[in-house]
């Protein structure tokens, strides 16, 4: 695959999330980014009882919340502060059980044209290798004017 340069840093990232949808912090930031590269984003998404199910889980909807974000942040890293990119389609694949605790999210681009870019997400519980959910995804990016 052929190198490409972020447009956007990580805390200019993180800023336009704040700016443009502060609704993702709503009783408290969860949702980190800590770091985006080449057709890459990872995300951090801290284990709080509002993302939990009946029997005490991290419920499969903040899993599917975590991995578009991390989606979109890998996409907004590399084209710039873009907010009417927009999800098409979401795949998932629940493995298994996340622990008690953080979830790391790692968002890679498999494909980023003009219109469209497809990327896959990887989420994993903080200090673990095994993952809990495997997601792909497919964006629609607004025509520049």
């Amino acid at each position: 695959m052929t190198s490409h340069k972020p447009a956007m840093s990580r805390e200019e990232l993180s800023a336009f999330l704040d700016r443009e949808f502060p609704q993702i912090h709503f009783g408290g930031r969860t949702y980190h980014v800590e770091e985006v590269g080449p057709l890459f984003a990872r995300l951090r998404m801290d284990y709080h009882e509002r993302h939990l199910r009946p029997g005490g889980t991290l419920s499969g909807p903040a899993m599917m919340g975590l991995a578009d974000l991390a989606l979109y942040a890998a996409i907004l890293a590399q084209i710039g502060p873009v907010a009417l990119a927009v999800t098409t389609s979401l795949t998932f694949n629940f493995l298994r059980k996340p622990e008690p605790r953080a979830l790391i999210a790692e968002s890679r681009l498999l494909k980023l044209g003009k219109r469209l870019a497809v990327g896959e997400v990887a989420i994993r519980s903080e200090g673990h290798t095994d993952l809990v959910c495997h997601a792909t995804g497919t964006y629609s990016i607004p025509e520049r004017r």
